[in-house]
């Protein structure tokens, strides 16, 4: 579990490319005074099990289903990414539940000054824009943000100071894309409210179908 408060940014410092795996290196400071291997670690938002370690860095593998459903393939040599450690027992909760676990991506389609605030706008798939309201939480590359606001297909955020000096937000630009993940207690309410089959997933649809529950 993660708050989306982001502790440092780090730089990625190698990428080895393994069939549809990914094994990634990692140079950061603050987050390895305690690293354990096998702990968790969010990168842009992404829930990865640290494998190894040095002074500087550490190392985490990505399944090709993480790759297929985030922003990882476009992490270059020299990218700059959040990063956050798993929230520990006497952690302050600062930002919001975040799980590390990606729902999809989105594409910044639009970015304004206004004042000292730094507005984005993020165009995404329904599916995503469903669990997004006014006023809600989302993560976006890890960051714990407010949407400000929403239509069908875009959600806008406004980004104050501190935040873009200390994320990798600032090293986006148009066109960028970003890792996303909703605020999971919307679905689950969903869930547990509509259920039936209408409102399952097309995996559960085809085994409903197919065996007769």
């Amino acid at each position: 579990m993660f708050t989306g408060i982001i502790e440092e940014t780090g730089r990625i410092s190698a990428i080895l490319r393994n069939g549809n795996s990914i094994r990634l290196t990692v140079h950061a400071n603050k987050i390895l005074q305690d690293i354990k291997t096998g702990d968790s670690i969010a990168v842009n938002g992404i829930c990865l099990t640290a494998t190894g370690f040095t002074a500087s860095t550490f190392t985490a593998d990505v399944m090709h289903e993480t790759i297929a459903r985030t922003a990882l393939s476009h992490l270059r040599h020299g990218s700059i990414v959040n990063l956050e450690r798993a929230l520990s027992v006497n952690g302050r909760f600062g930002g919001h539940f975040v799980t590390g676990h990606i729902d999809g991506t989105g594409t910044i389609i639009k970015m304004e000054r206004d004042a000292s605030a730094e507005w984005y706008t993020v165009k995404t798939t329904s599916k995503i824009m469903r669990y997004i309201v006014e006023k809600g939480s989302i993560a976006m590359d890890g960051i714990s943000l407010t949407v400000a606001k929403t239509d069908s297909a875009c959600f806008c955020v406004s980004v104050i100071p501190h935040t873009m000096e200390h994320t990798a937000l600032a090293s986006k630009g148009l066109h960028d894309t970003v890792n996303l993940e909703n605020d999971y207690i919307g679905k689950y309410i969903e869930k547990f409210i509509l259920g039936g089959k209408e409102n399952s997933s097309d995996l559960t649809r085809e085994l409903l179908e197919k065996y007769g529950y």
